[in-house]
């Protein structure tokens, strides 16, 4: 027969497991950074396909803000397909696989976020931008994937790479 001690302490318990399982789903952990590393692996891919991933997702990040062109003149933001922008395309990408990569390596990956930090700092990269890049990615991504995309992995780790660059 239970105390009432003993069943206050077992429901404390319940309680304190279920909120600590809804943090691990909740969260970018082990297994969401492992799973985000192997689906860009699988997304991103290789060679051309990487050209075709980068214009994909640029294009629809200028749908969703067409004045963000703006922020790209350097680099011919207004045409996704010229050399210039193809090239910073590229760059973006590496950037981001570079801290996909790092995931799993704490030091360096928050070595890499501090000079992403830097360079943005210096561009004047508001904010809201940054959740305009994370809705195109999370629109292009499970393109590449199907159904096997996790949405809430994905979107916790991208929140973990954003706000390591925002600073």
């Amino acid at each position: 027969i239970l105390t009432m001690r003993t069943l206050i302490a077992l429901v404390l318990l319940g309680f304190i497991a279920t909120a600590m399982a809804d943090d691990w789903f909740k969260e970018c952990g082990d297994l969401q950074r492992l799973k985000v590393k192997q689906q860009w692996a699988q997304a991103f891919g290789q060679g051309t396909g990487r050209e075709s991933f980068g214009t994909s997702l640029w294009r629809n990040l200028f749908k969703r803000a067409p004045k963000a062109t703006e922020l790209f003149k350097r680099v011919n933001g207004d045409n996704v397909f010229s050399n210039a922008f193809q090239a910073h395309i590229q760059r973006v990408l590496g950037g981001l696989d570079m801290c996909i990569s790092l995931l799993d390596d704490e030091g360096t990956f928050n070595a890499e976020l501090s000079h992403l930090a830097s360079q943005h700092a210096d561009r004047g990269i508001a904010a809201e931008n940054y959740d305009i890049f994370k809705a195109a990615l999370l629109d292009v991504v499970p393109d590449e994937l199907g159904s096997c995309f996790d949405q809430d992995a994905w979107s916790d780790c991208f929140d973990v790479i954003s706000t390591g660059i925002k600073g």
